[in-house]
């Protein structure tokens, strides 16, 4: 689960007037005599009591003079009193903020430990509005439009048809941000990152649970932070590029699993972060080597692809034995899994998407924590 605010709250909070009345009626002073002293019209000492009149620093600093009682002590009263108020005020809009919930994969949050557990009934629905608020890092429905409308603006789809979902997506780029905020990197370093890239591709035909904490400790080296997200229904998300001021971001769901879609994906976002804007959000589906719309699509799909297999190996792939065997042979000569190598035999028309040859790919999944 992660980290809630879990101090007391109490269902129901009094004004500090009634402990004001039952202070002065202990000691037998009238409202009238408490305003005389105070200098105050009694009015104004009527509204204290009765908590329609807030009780200010003055007003504590004169209250500490009459009755003895520490200003500190009628600062902390009110304040929790009309923390109180405000509380049963923004409780009071929940009802008109269902809707916006139910826009979210509140099951998965749940089942993520970002959000309590339960049954999702009406009541216990409302009492989730407050802490996906706080997931998202905003005070109100219109302040998450606010934030995320910008990113979703800054959306480069490779295949925009695909995303069905953008507030699913949105609570899914969160889990990202959150792990980023988390993240203990130096500042990035393109230098670094182009230098890191042959160790990065080398990782490829190492085992899957290597694979991941490899990755992350490359990328960190050069400033970057790598996240590992599951998916979550109808956002149809394989990665995304972004910048979180000067940090960049990438982001795999490893959707489809495939490990040829996971290291195309992979290199795919890695191209954003070196050659594109920083603004944008570069969000692209579980469909390696898709038509690309943009410019900047197609140079990442192509950077993917050669530093994969380079254009002169790639090549040979014409020339080498279209067998299990011929495979393995040319992926260990060019130092790559032969999964990534069938899949790129398949993109080229070279061997059917349902060959035998699909069991030389490994399937990869993100382990639980």
């Amino acid at each position: 689960m992660t980290e809630q605010n879990l101090s007391y709250r109490p269902a129901e909070v009094s004004p500090p007037g009634d402990t004001l009345a039952e202070l002065i009626e202990e000691r037998g002073i009238a409202q009238a005599e408490l305003a005389r002293r105070m200098g105050r019209p009694i009015n104004a000492v009527n509204e204290m009591v009765l908590g329609t009149k807030e009780i200010t620093e003055d007003t504590a600093l004169e209250l500490e003079r009459v009755l003895g009682t520490p200003a500190h002590f009628w600062l902390a009263r009110e304040s929790r009193y009309r923390e109180y108020l405000a509380r049963q005020r923004d409780a009071s809009r929940a009802e008109s903020r269902l809707e916006w919930l139910d826009k979210f994969p509140i099951k998965q949050l749940q089942e993520a430990g970002y959000l309590p557990a339960g049954r999702l009934t009406e009541s216990f629905k409302a009492s989730l509005i407050e802490p996906t608020l706080c997931f998202f890092g905003v005070a109100s429905p219109e302040g998450w439009h606010g934030q995320y409308d910008r990113v979703q603006a800054a959306f480069r789809r490779a295949n925009p048809a695909k995303q069905t979902d953008n507030a699913a997506i949105t609570a899914w780029l969160r889990l990202g941000e959150l792990q980023a905020l988390k993240a203990d990197v130096p500042a990035f370093s393109a230098e670094k990152l182009q230098a890191n890239i042959a160790a990065l591709r080398s990782l490829s035909t190492r085992p899957a649970a290597e694979i991941g904490i490899g990755l992350q400790r490359q990328c960190a080296e050069a400033g970057v932070v790598l996240a590992f997200v599951p998916p979550f229904p109808r956002t149809h998300v394989s990665g995304v590029a972004r910048w979180l001021g000067d940090r960049p971001l990438i982001q795999l769901s490893l959707l489809g699993k495939w490990n040829d879609v996971f290291w195309f994906s992979f290199f795919h976002e890695i191209a954003h972060i070196l050659k594109h804007p920083k603004k944008a959000v570069f969000l692209d589906d579980a469909s390696s080597g898709s038509a690309a719309e943009s410019k900047e699509e197609k140079e990442a799909d192509q950077f993917a692809a050669d530093t994969l297999i380079p254009p002169a190996d790639r090549k040979r792939l014409g020339q080498i034995d279209l067998t299990a065997t011929g495979v393995r042979r040319f992926a260990k000569e060019i130092d790559i899994h032969p999964g990534i190598v069938t899949g790129c035999l398949q993109h080229m028309g070279l061997v059917g998407w349902a060959s035998p040859m699909n069991q030389l790919k490994d399937r990869y999944q993100i382990a639980s924590k």
